[in-house]
Protein backbone atom coordinates (compact mmCIF):
# COMPACT_ATOMS: atom_id res chain seq x y z
CA UNK A 1 0.00 0.00 0.00
CA UNK A 2 1.10 3.38 -1.14
CA UNK A 3 0.37 7.07 0.22
CA UNK A 4 0.18 9.93 -2.56
CA UNK A 5 3.39 10.75 -4.24
CA UNK A 6 4.66 6.65 -4.15
CA UNK A 7 5.36 6.78 -0.23
CA UNK A 8 4.78 4.47 2.29
CA UNK A 9 0.81 3.83 3.65
CA UNK A 10 1.63 4.27 6.69
CA UNK A 11 3.42 7.78 6.56
CA UNK A 12 1.70 9.89 8.84
CA UNK A 13 0.03 12.60 6.50
CA UNK A 14 -0.46 16.49 8.05
CA UNK A 15 -1.60 17.56 4.92
CA UNK A 16 -2.84 16.64 1.56
CA UNK A 17 -2.62 19.42 -0.81
CA UNK A 18 0.07 20.78 -0.56
CA UNK A 19 1.32 17.69 0.17
CA UNK A 20 3.08 17.22 3.74
CA UNK A 21 4.15 14.00 5.72
CA UNK A 22 6.17 11.98 7.95
CA UNK A 23 7.01 8.12 8.70
CA UNK A 24 6.31 6.46 11.83
CA UNK A 25 9.47 6.24 13.60
CA UNK A 26 9.51 2.42 13.19
CA UNK A 27 9.98 3.04 9.36
CA UNK A 28 12.53 6.08 9.79
CA UNK A 29 14.50 3.03 12.08
CA UNK A 30 14.83 0.46 9.52
CA UNK A 31 18.26 1.41 7.98
CA UNK A 32 20.57 4.28 8.48
CA UNK A 33 19.96 5.94 5.04
CA UNK A 34 16.04 6.52 4.71
CA UNK A 35 14.50 4.96 1.53
CA UNK A 36 12.92 7.37 -0.56
CA UNK A 37 9.26 6.09 0.35
CA UNK A 38 9.96 7.10 3.04
CA UNK A 39 11.59 9.83 3.41
CA UNK A 40 9.26 13.19 4.93
CA UNK A 41 8.16 15.94 2.78
CA UNK A 42 7.33 19.29 3.76
CA UNK A 43 5.85 21.84 0.69
CA UNK A 44 4.21 24.55 0.59
CA UNK A 45 2.59 24.69 -2.40
CA UNK A 46 1.44 22.26 -4.99
CA UNK A 47 4.20 20.38 -6.25
CA UNK A 48 5.42 21.74 -10.00
CA UNK A 49 6.14 18.76 -12.31
CA UNK A 50 8.74 19.82 -14.51
CA UNK A 51 9.91 18.55 -17.81
CA UNK A 52 13.18 18.01 -17.30
CA UNK A 53 14.10 18.21 -21.10
CA UNK A 54 12.37 22.59 -20.74
CA UNK A 55 14.01 23.00 -17.64
CA UNK A 56 16.79 25.41 -17.03
CA UNK A 57 19.12 27.05 -14.55
CA UNK A 58 19.47 30.92 -14.44
CA UNK A 59 22.73 31.91 -12.82
CA UNK A 60 22.57 35.58 -12.07
CA UNK A 61 23.69 38.46 -10.14
CA UNK A 62 27.25 39.18 -9.06
CA UNK A 63 29.10 37.37 -11.84
CA UNK A 64 30.98 38.08 -14.44
CA UNK A 65 29.25 35.82 -17.00
CA UNK A 66 25.78 34.91 -16.54
CA UNK A 67 24.39 31.14 -17.33
CA UNK A 68 21.48 29.58 -18.40
CA UNK A 69 21.80 25.61 -18.00
CA UNK A 70 20.00 23.08 -19.19
CA UNK A 71 20.00 19.22 -17.06
CA UNK A 72 22.29 17.95 -19.68
CA UNK A 73 24.32 21.26 -19.45
CA UNK A 74 24.97 20.75 -15.96
CA UNK A 75 25.29 17.02 -15.93
CA UNK A 76 27.99 17.27 -18.86
CA UNK A 77 29.71 20.27 -17.96
CA UNK A 78 30.47 19.58 -14.30
CA UNK A 79 31.60 16.84 -12.64
CA UNK A 80 29.33 14.83 -10.43
CA UNK A 81 29.94 14.61 -6.81
CA UNK A 82 28.01 12.40 -3.67
CA UNK A 83 26.95 13.41 -0.45
CA UNK A 84 25.29 11.54 1.61
CA UNK A 85 23.17 14.25 3.94
CA UNK A 86 20.84 14.18 6.49
CA UNK A 87 17.61 17.07 6.57
CA UNK A 88 15.53 18.15 8.94
CA UNK A 89 12.51 20.35 9.01
CA UNK A 90 12.44 23.71 10.78
CA UNK A 91 9.65 22.45 12.62
CA UNK A 92 10.37 18.73 13.38
CA UNK A 93 9.34 18.30 17.24
CA UNK A 94 6.66 21.04 16.97
CA UNK A 95 4.14 18.40 18.63
CA UNK A 96 6.43 18.49 21.95
CA UNK A 97 5.57 22.52 21.81
CA UNK A 98 2.38 22.38 21.15
CA UNK A 99 1.61 20.39 24.49
CA UNK A 100 3.37 23.49 26.20
CA UNK A 101 1.23 25.87 24.22
CA UNK A 102 -1.14 25.98 21.09
CA UNK A 103 -0.25 27.10 17.96
CA UNK A 104 -0.50 27.12 14.11
CA UNK A 105 1.25 24.61 11.87
CA UNK A 106 1.62 21.10 11.20
CA UNK A 107 2.05 18.98 14.41
CA UNK A 108 5.63 17.15 13.28
CA UNK A 109 6.92 14.31 15.46
CA UNK A 110 10.49 13.39 15.33
CA UNK A 111 10.37 12.45 12.11
CA UNK A 112 10.47 15.36 9.88
CA UNK A 113 14.17 14.20 9.60
CA UNK A 114 15.69 11.76 6.91
CA UNK A 115 19.26 10.67 5.86
CA UNK A 116 19.86 9.63 1.60
CA UNK A 117 22.66 10.09 -0.63
CA UNK A 118 22.53 13.10 -3.04
CA UNK A 119 24.23 13.21 -6.12
CA UNK A 120 24.78 16.52 -8.01
CA UNK A 121 27.03 19.20 -8.98
CA UNK A 122 28.52 21.46 -6.45
CA UNK A 123 27.38 24.74 -6.59
CA UNK A 124 30.78 26.05 -6.38
CA UNK A 125 31.68 24.70 -9.39
CA UNK A 126 28.70 26.46 -11.11
CA UNK A 127 29.65 29.69 -8.90
CA UNK A 128 33.44 29.52 -10.22
CA UNK A 129 32.09 28.83 -13.78
CA UNK A 130 29.93 32.16 -14.02
CA UNK A 131 32.94 34.02 -12.87
CA UNK A 132 32.27 34.52 -8.79
CA UNK A 133 32.63 38.52 -8.62
CA UNK A 134 32.76 38.72 -4.89
CA UNK A 135 34.07 36.93 -1.78
CA UNK A 136 31.36 38.28 0.41
CA UNK A 137 27.56 37.99 0.43
CA UNK A 138 24.79 35.79 -0.05
CA UNK A 139 23.56 33.40 -2.76
CA UNK A 140 19.31 33.48 -3.44
CA UNK A 141 17.55 30.35 -4.81
CA UNK A 142 13.90 30.48 -5.97
CA UNK A 143 11.83 27.92 -7.50
CA UNK A 144 8.09 27.80 -9.41
CA UNK A 145 6.05 26.48 -6.37
CA UNK A 146 4.03 28.95 -5.32
CA UNK A 147 3.14 29.15 -1.48
CA UNK A 148 -0.15 30.14 -0.63
CA UNK A 149 0.22 31.16 2.96
CA UNK A 150 3.48 33.26 2.09
CA UNK A 151 2.25 37.28 2.30
CA UNK A 152 1.80 37.42 -0.97
CA UNK A 153 1.60 34.45 -2.55
CA UNK A 154 4.70 33.85 -4.27
CA UNK A 155 7.27 31.67 -5.34
CA UNK A 156 9.40 29.94 -2.80
CA UNK A 157 13.28 30.91 -1.91
CA UNK A 158 15.74 30.88 0.52
CA UNK A 159 19.25 32.21 0.61
CA UNK A 160 22.54 31.07 2.04
CA UNK A 161 25.49 33.05 2.78
CA UNK A 162 28.27 32.71 0.06
CA UNK A 163 30.61 31.41 2.60
CA UNK A 164 28.39 27.93 2.93
CA UNK A 165 27.38 27.99 -0.73
CA UNK A 166 31.07 27.93 -1.49
CA UNK A 167 31.63 24.98 0.30
CA UNK A 168 32.28 21.32 -0.80
CA UNK A 169 28.54 20.37 0.61
CA UNK A 170 26.28 21.97 -1.10
CA UNK A 171 25.10 20.60 -4.19
CA UNK A 172 22.66 21.21 -7.19
CA UNK A 173 21.27 17.76 -6.85
CA UNK A 174 19.69 15.48 -9.54
CA UNK A 175 19.92 12.38 -8.03
CA UNK A 176 18.30 10.60 -4.55
CA UNK A 177 19.44 7.79 -3.54
CA UNK A 178 20.86 6.49 -6.74
CA UNK A 179 17.82 7.85 -8.78
CA UNK A 180 16.75 10.41 -10.50
CA UNK A 181 14.39 12.44 -7.83
CA UNK A 182 11.33 12.30 -7.52
CA UNK A 183 8.69 15.40 -8.68
CA UNK A 184 7.69 15.35 -4.68
CA UNK A 185 11.28 15.82 -3.98
CA UNK A 186 12.02 18.76 -6.01
CA UNK A 187 12.84 17.16 -9.97
CA UNK A 188 14.61 17.83 -12.23
CA UNK A 189 16.76 19.55 -9.99
CA UNK A 190 17.44 21.01 -5.93
CA UNK A 191 19.47 22.33 -4.09
CA UNK A 192 20.80 20.48 -0.75
CA UNK A 193 22.28 22.63 1.63
CA UNK A 194 23.99 19.98 4.05
CA UNK A 195 23.70 21.04 7.92
CA UNK A 196 21.00 23.68 7.67
CA UNK A 197 17.32 23.38 8.40
CA UNK A 198 15.53 21.95 4.98
CA UNK A 199 13.78 25.00 3.93
CA UNK A 200 17.31 26.39 2.67
CA UNK A 201 17.78 23.12 0.43
CA UNK A 202 15.36 24.53 -2.66
CA UNK A 203 13.19 21.94 -4.03
CA UNK A 204 12.53 22.70 -8.19
CA UNK A 205 15.93 25.36 -8.37
CA UNK A 206 15.28 27.47 -11.50
CA UNK A 207 17.40 30.75 -10.17
CA UNK A 208 20.34 31.23 -8.30
CA UNK A 209 21.57 35.01 -7.56
CA UNK A 210 24.45 36.18 -6.14
CA UNK A 211 23.75 39.02 -4.49
CA UNK A 212 25.19 41.50 -1.48
CA UNK A 213 22.55 40.68 1.04
CA UNK A 214 20.36 37.98 2.14
CA UNK A 215 17.18 37.06 0.02
CA UNK A 216 13.90 39.30 0.40
CA UNK A 217 11.58 35.99 -0.17
CA UNK A 218 9.10 35.35 2.55
CA UNK A 219 10.48 32.16 3.42
CA UNK A 220 13.85 33.80 4.14
CA UNK A 221 13.22 37.51 5.45
CA UNK A 222 9.92 36.59 7.48
CA UNK A 223 8.94 32.98 8.03
CA UNK A 224 12.04 30.43 9.07
CA UNK A 225 12.93 33.17 11.30
CA UNK A 226 13.44 33.14 15.26
CA UNK A 227 14.29 35.93 17.86
CA UNK A 228 14.91 38.02 15.01
CA UNK A 229 17.20 35.87 13.22
CA UNK A 230 17.12 33.69 10.00
CA UNK A 231 17.63 30.30 10.99
CA UNK A 232 20.29 27.88 9.52
CA UNK A 233 22.29 25.26 11.07
CA UNK A 234 20.48 22.85 13.04
CA UNK A 235 20.94 22.58 16.81
CA UNK A 236 21.95 19.31 18.13
CA UNK A 237 18.60 16.98 18.80
CA UNK A 238 17.86 13.12 18.88
CA UNK A 239 14.74 11.09 19.08
CA UNK A 240 13.85 7.84 20.17
CA UNK A 241 12.53 5.88 17.27
CA UNK A 242 12.02 2.27 18.45
CA UNK A 243 10.36 0.99 20.40
CA UNK A 244 7.41 3.60 19.28
CA UNK A 245 5.80 5.73 22.18
CA UNK A 246 3.53 4.21 23.86
CA UNK A 247 4.48 0.48 23.16
CA UNK A 248 3.65 -2.62 24.85
CA UNK A 249 6.82 -4.23 25.90
CA UNK A 250 8.11 -7.38 28.02
CA UNK A 251 9.81 -6.62 31.55
CA UNK A 252 13.95 -7.08 31.10
CA UNK A 253 16.62 -6.71 28.51
CA UNK A 254 14.88 -3.92 25.65
CA UNK A 255 16.93 -2.56 22.88
CA UNK A 256 15.94 0.73 22.57
CA UNK A 257 16.83 2.84 19.14
CA UNK A 258 17.67 6.32 17.74
CA UNK A 259 18.60 8.76 16.06
CA UNK A 260 21.46 11.94 16.74
CA UNK A 261 22.26 14.61 14.70
CA UNK A 262 23.68 18.56 14.76
CA UNK A 263 24.04 20.64 12.24
CA UNK A 264 26.25 22.35 9.60
CA UNK A 265 28.84 19.64 10.18
CA UNK A 266 29.21 19.29 13.96
CA UNK A 267 29.84 15.73 14.36
CA UNK A 268 27.60 13.36 17.54
CA UNK A 269 29.82 12.60 20.52
CA UNK A 270 27.52 10.97 22.91
CA UNK A 271 24.16 10.05 23.24
CA UNK A 272 22.87 8.97 26.98
CA UNK A 273 19.37 7.26 28.11
CA UNK A 274 17.77 7.15 31.04
CA UNK A 275 14.72 5.22 32.62
CA UNK A 276 14.29 7.86 36.12
CA UNK A 277 13.75 11.17 34.47
CA UNK A 278 18.11 12.04 34.10
CA UNK A 279 18.86 11.34 37.87
CA UNK A 280 21.24 7.96 36.22
CA UNK A 281 22.21 8.00 32.60
CA UNK A 282 23.47 5.04 30.78
CA UNK A 283 25.51 5.59 27.25
CA UNK A 284 24.40 4.27 24.14
CA UNK A 285 26.41 2.95 21.28
CA UNK A 286 26.55 5.01 18.29
CA UNK A 287 26.32 3.36 14.83
CA UNK A 288 28.79 4.25 11.81
CA UNK A 289 29.43 7.82 10.86
CA UNK A 290 28.36 7.77 7.51
CA UNK A 291 30.17 11.87 6.42
CA UNK A 292 29.66 14.06 8.39
CA UNK A 293 27.09 15.71 7.36
CA UNK A 294 25.02 12.67 8.45
CA UNK A 295 22.73 11.78 11.57
CA UNK A 296 24.28 9.16 13.68
CA UNK A 297 22.01 5.98 14.70
CA UNK A 298 22.65 4.83 17.92
CA UNK A 299 21.14 2.16 20.52
CA UNK A 300 21.17 0.35 23.73
CA UNK A 301 19.52 -2.58 25.81
CA UNK A 302 18.30 -2.02 29.24
CA UNK A 303 16.22 -3.48 31.67
CA UNK A 304 12.97 -2.21 32.28
CA UNK A 305 10.63 -3.15 35.19
CA UNK A 306 7.15 -3.86 35.40
CA UNK A 307 4.83 -0.89 35.04
CA UNK A 308 4.45 2.15 32.97
CA UNK A 309 8.76 3.64 31.77
CA UNK A 310 9.70 6.54 31.14
CA UNK A 311 12.77 6.67 28.66
CA UNK A 312 14.69 9.90 27.93
CA UNK A 313 17.35 10.71 25.47
CA UNK A 314 19.80 13.06 25.23
CA UNK A 315 22.66 13.48 22.83
CA UNK A 316 26.06 15.89 22.53
CA UNK A 317 28.06 17.41 19.46
CA UNK A 318 31.54 17.70 19.09
CA UNK A 319 31.37 20.90 20.63
CA UNK A 320 30.28 19.95 23.74
CA UNK A 321 26.81 21.50 23.22
CA UNK A 322 23.89 19.24 24.41
CA UNK A 323 20.21 19.58 24.39
CA UNK A 324 18.28 21.68 26.38
CA UNK A 325 15.78 19.20 29.23
CA UNK A 326 12.43 21.10 28.81
CA UNK A 327 10.39 22.15 26.16
CA UNK A 328 9.07 25.12 27.98
CA UNK A 329 11.89 27.51 27.46
CA UNK A 330 11.75 26.76 23.77
CA UNK A 331 8.34 27.75 23.19
CA UNK A 332 8.04 29.92 20.33
CA UNK A 333 5.20 30.66 18.20
CA UNK A 334 6.43 29.11 14.66
CA UNK A 335 7.19 26.13 16.71
CA UNK A 336 10.41 25.98 15.52
CA UNK A 337 14.15 24.23 16.65
CA UNK A 338 12.74 22.02 19.33
CA UNK A 339 15.70 20.34 20.47
CA UNK A 340 14.90 19.37 24.18
CA UNK A 341 15.26 16.13 25.24
CA UNK A 342 13.65 13.03 23.62
CA UNK A 343 10.92 11.32 25.58
CA UNK A 344 8.84 8.13 25.09
CA UNK A 345 6.71 5.87 27.42
CA UNK A 346 6.41 2.12 27.52
CA UNK A 347 3.81 0.43 29.62
CA UNK A 348 5.96 -3.19 30.52
CA UNK A 349 4.30 -5.93 31.33
CA UNK A 350 6.12 -8.71 33.84
CA UNK A 351 6.86 -11.77 31.73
Amino acid sequence: MTAPWGKRGDMIVHESEPFNAEPTPAALARAVLTSTDAFYVRNHGPVPELDPRTWRLSVRGLIARPLTLSLADLQSQFDHHRVIATMQCAGNGRAGLMAVRAMPGHPWQRGATATATWTGARLADVLTAAGLDTTRGHVAFEAPDIAVDACPPQRFGASIPLAKAMSDEVLLAWRMNGQPLHAVHGAPVRVVVPGYIGARSVKWVDRVTVREHPSLNYFQDVAYRLAGQALGPIAVNSAILAPDDGATVAAGPVTITGYAMAGDGRGITRVEVSLDGGRQWHRAELGSRLSQWAWRQWSITLDLPPGEVEVTARAWDVTAATQPEHEAPLWNPKGYANNAWARTRYLVKAK
